[in-house]
């Protein structure tokens, strides 16, 4: 499998960006959450891993997002669930391997199940869209410590446990799981890279 490099996945950000804004917003969200996935990789205990896949899934897993953005550049929020499999479809359109395309539609919150789409009637098909190998769920895993939120800003796990609470307790426990797999990052080592110091709760 042929992995694109940080200029090629660069490249392609620019390519489907509706906005300058909207590039600055996702591409570099994208390198924050990759940021998170490089300090996690230094552990002993990840060194199976592979350390390129993660990176250009990481860089890429929210290139969905682009195609959410309306003519008045407006992000429809409504449906921002819809943002991986859109990913997926536009990486699949540029010819990307199926294992990269799944990291765009299979990192939201700490694995979507049918059950999940059905009981919150969600705007996608029901299917389960769960990360399942260990590359697969270090960039979900990465993905909740960054919010692209205006202004963004790094989650502590405590914060992120928190938020994903109101969608069940086998939420936290998925997350707890990924925590125990992956460790806890040094946001305060990343938080420059922020414009506000991490959530804390």
């Amino acid at each position: 499998m042929r992995i694109p490099g940080p200029e090629e996945i660069r490249a392609l950000h620019e390519k489907h960006a509706p906005t300058a804004e909207a590039f600055a917003s996702v591409h570099r969200h994208c390198e924050l959450v990759w940021g998170v996935a490089e300090q996690l990789l230094t552990s002993p205990r990840l060194a199976h891993l592979d350390a390129e896949l993660v990176r250009a899934g990481c860089l890429l897993h929210d290139i969905g997002v682009y195609r959410l953005y309306g003519e008045d550049g407006r992000l429809d929020h409504k449906n921002y669930i819809r943002h991986g499999l859109l990913g997926q479809e536009l990486l699949e359109s540029e010819g990307y391997s199926a294992a990269l395309c799944r990291f765009c539609s299979h990192h939201t919150g700490v694995g979507l199940t049918r059950q999940d789409v059905v009981r919150q009637n969600l705007p996608v098909p029901p299917a389960d869209y769960l990360a399942e190998t260990p590359e697969e769920r270090l960039v979900m895993y990465a993905d909740k410590f960054h919010s692209k939120s205006r202004p963004d800003r790094f989650l502590t796990p405590d914060a992120y446990a928190a938020h994903v609470r109101r969608f069940g307790e086998e939420k936290v426990t998925a997350f707890q799981a990924l925590r125990e797999e992956f460790g806890d990052p040094d946001l305060d080592r990343l938080a420059p890279q922020a414009e506000l110091p991490p959530v804390t709760g």
